[in-house]
């Protein structure tokens, strides 16, 4: 038992890192993401301000930060079962949200919980993460591809792990309390979007206009004006 609360301590001071504020502090600008955007600390307010360059690198940290204490849970106690490794996956969620490096202010969890559910289940876990890629493809908006992604992995653990259910279950419940504020904007009409949404007759649209068209120059950008001019008729009366 003190080896356990030993290792929970450990995945605590480890998931708490702010991955999003070390990579934009070391390789970013002078942007804090603190206090731009939409302040938060996780992948998605640093693809917001920095690109997805700093932001996937954000990304990938916040989803090790749950996947590594997990597995390595499994590893040390192989015997304990899913509780135990669930209530680890549980801890690092937490520890992101409510970081101790940050007066315990921290992000929204779901990279660092879908880290912790892969290294529980990965068949419950990628088919979620495909819905969320699916989602902020479509719509721009990560909150609404979280929250999706959050009811498919609970569909999901109902059918292919129950005895995972009510690991997935709290899990889901933390990132819904979490997104509150973003369920309000999304509710009122004013959640923004991360990333512009794929538009499937964007082609067509572009094509509408066929004076647009003819005024591109070679490259597709507008064209230089015409060296030659036409002289203007030395016949033509000014009236």
């Amino acid at each position: 038992m003190t080896a356990q609360i030993a290792f929970l301590l450990l995945t605590h001071l480890g998931a708490a890192v702010p991955f999003g504020v070390v990579v934009t502090t070391l390789f970013g600008g002078d942007v804090d993401i603190r206090a731009e955007g939409s302040g938060n600390i996780g992948a998605t307010n640093v693809v917001r301000l920095y690109g997805w360059k700093l932001g996937g690198w954000a990304l990938a940290l916040d989803v090790l930060k749950g996947f590594v204490p997990v597995l390595l849970a499994r590893l040390l106690w192989p015997e304990a079962g899913v509780l135990w490794w669930g209530l680890v996956a549980l801890w690092a969620f937490l520890a992101h949200c409510f970081p101790v490096y940050l007066a315990f202010r921290g992000g929204k969890g779901v990279a660092t919980g879908a880290g912790g559910l892969l290294a529980l289940s990965p068949h419950v876990t990628v088919p979620a993460v495909g819905v969320w890629v699916t989602l902020v493809a479509v719509t721009g908006r990560s909150s609404l591809a979280a929250l999706g992604s959050v009811i498919s992995v609970v569909v999901l653990a109902w059918f292919l792990m129950p005895e995972l259910l009510p690991v997935v279950a709290a899990l889901a419940l933390g990132i819904v309390a979490t997104h509150t504020p973003n369920i309000r904007r999304l509710v009122r009409g004013e959640e923004k979007q991360v990333v512009k949404p794929v538009r499937w007759a964007r082609g067509s649209e572009e094509q509408s206009d066929a004076r647009a068209v003819l005024a591109q120059g070679p490259g597709g950008g507008v064209a230089a004006p015409g060296v030659w001019k036409e002289a203007e008729d030395p016949l033509a009366v000014e009236e």
